[in-house]
C-alpha cells in the first residue's frame, strides 16, 4: 500500500515528508510503534487515515525535538 507521511509544522501547516509503498509487515508494525525515522529524522506519529479515493494511507507526524 502507498503511504504518505505528513509532518505537522509548529505553524499548523502540513508538509509531505515521505511517499512510498509499504509492505504489509510495515503497516502491521504501526500497531506497536509510535515513532518513525524518515531521512534520518525521528517523528512521532499522531494519527492516520485511509484515503479510499486515492488508495493511500496518510500518516500525520511531528518532529521529535532533541533533549
Amino acid at each position: 500500500m502507498r503511504v504518505l507521511v505528513m509532518e505537522k509544522l509548529p505553524s499548523g501547516e502540513l508538509r509531505q515528508i515521505d511517499d512510498r509503498e509499504w509492505t504489509d509487515a510495515m503497516i502491521g508494525a504501526l500497531h506497536h510503534v509510535n515513532y518513525l525515522m524518515v531521512g534520518g529524522v525521528e517523528y512521532e506519529t499522531i494519527e492516520g487515515r485511509l484515503n479510499i479515493d486515492s488508495g493511500t494511507m496518510e500518516l500525520l507526524a511531528v518532529k521529535v525535538q532533541p533533549r
